[in-house]
């Protein structure tokens, strides 16, 4: 499973945050690494400099062998809690689609 991790200006990049999401969305996935070929991860300030509530995004976009690709996103105070709600709204999609298959 390969993971690319893009942010937009206002969100720093450096290779410890690179390292410290993959290992959050390896760990949290785990169980899907198989069907999962690529995760595309966006993380967002929405209001840039200004701050409010809820302004950090995180989209996830899951490349799956064989099938469309599934995007989820959340809203929340910090870019850490952005991730893990994506990451449990994946889980969840991924869950309904790899579980409704194993039913047939």
């Amino acid at each position: 499973m390969i993971i690319q991790l893009n942010t937009d200006k206002n969100i720093s990049g450096d290779m410890r945050s690179e390292q410290y999401f993959s290992t959050l969305i390896e760990s949290d996935l785990e169980q899907y690494q198989s069907q999962i070929t690529r995760i595309e991860v966006h993380l967002s300030d929405e209001n840039g400099a200004k701050s409010s509530l809820k302004d950090k995004r995180c989209l996830l976009e899951a490349r799956l062998e064989g099938r469309q690709p599934i995007a989820v996103s959340h809203q929340d105070d910090t870019v850490e809690l952005a991730l893990s709600g994506a990451l449990d709204k994946l889980k969840h999609s991924l869950e309904t689609i790899l579980g409704r298959e194993k039913n047939y």
